[in-house]
């Protein structure tokens, strides 16, 4: 089991310099940020010497290098635009995206699992195909889409949550629940279609045979090898949402890292963008690596098979 992590952790290293490496140089043709941190009408002199200042008058490849250098070490320079580091600028955001991503991750398994069980409980019926449709329109609704319509509904014309910010538990619903959706909707998917696997196999029927209590079969014979799919995705969504819940923060004013990444691009602020993408990729690659944790702990074959 220690060699199959180390593996995977060895991946996960390599996967994060790909993903840096990749950003510093795609943020290189955003273009000079210098014109952008002088006031207008700045000298030629004024801008070289704070291109100079900067490190972006070296050859590129020396500044990857001293990149790559300060990056092992957490440092990602100094913000542009707010003139201090850029990992700490891109941590006190951290706080608000997790807290929604979190949210969101939690309403979705107990809507997404709730409803999956039903459909697959009750295979052929009304509540399949009501839950199924619903969980297909809910996959098909663009998120931006979906936050505006909550926005309209919930805070132009009811009144009863705010339109956007951050601080407040009523500030968190509108985008927990827009992400959710999406969420549910992919659980709930899912997990109807592992539980109807799971039902077909013969430990299953063995176990009704014996005569165990419906809730029995359920709970340690069908739900459990039903999740393992399920961990898989939950982890690959949280993941996402981690990292790409940039709309969602964008649309309701939600102060996390997916928005400041957004506005580290419209001031050309490298340091920053590089910061928060690193980190971003760090988490995701954390949570799978915990995610094949949770599967080789809820599948024992796999654990044997390292």
């Amino acid at each position: 089991m220690t060699r199959y992590f180390a593996g995977k952790l060895g991946e996960a290293l390599i996967a994060i310099w790909g993903v840096v490496t990749i950003v510093f140089f795609v943020t290189r043709f955003l273009g000079d940020p210098v014109a952008l941190l002088l006031p207008v009408g700045a000298s030629p002199e004024q801008m070289q010497a704070l291109s100079a200042e900067l490190g972006l008058d070296q050859p590129i490849w020396r500044q990857y290098i001293s990149f790559l250098a300060q990056a092992l070490t957490g440092d990602f320079g100094q913000s542009f635009q707010f003139g201090r580091p850029a990992i700490g600028v891109v941590l006190e955001r951290m706080p608000a995206t997790i807290q929604l991503a979190l949210t969101a991750i939690v309403l979705g398994v107990l809507i997404g699992g709730t409803a999956g069980a039903i459909a697959a409980m009750r295979r052929g019926s009304v509540a399949e195909f009501v839950v199924m449709t619903l969980a297909l329109l809910g996959q098909a609704t663009p998120v931006f889409w979906l936050g505006i319509m909550l926005i309209l509904l919930f805070a132009v014309d009811l009144g009863w949550l705010p339109t956007g910010g951050y601080g407040s538990p009523a500030n968190l619903v509108l985008p927990a629940l827009t992400l959710a959706v999406f969420v549910s909707a992919s659980i709930a998917r899912l997990f109807r279609s592992s539980m109807l696997d799971v039902l077909k196999e013969d430990y299953v029927r063995t176990a009704r045979a014996k005569g165990l209590m419906p809730a029995t079969v359920f709970t340690w014979h069908v739900a459990r090898n039903a999740l393992i799919p399920v961990v898989t995705m939950i982890g690959i969504l949280t993941g996402e949402l981690l990292g790409g819940s940039v709309v969602t923060e964008t649309v309701f004013a939600w102060p996390g890292v997916g928005r400041l990444i957004v506005q580290a691009i419209e001031t050309k602020d490298f340091p920053v963008i590089q910061a928060g993408v690193a980190l971003i990729a760090a988490i995701y690659v954390a949570t799978n690596l915990i995610v094949d944790l949770l599967y080789a702990l809820l599948d024992p074959r796999i654990k044997g098979s390292t």
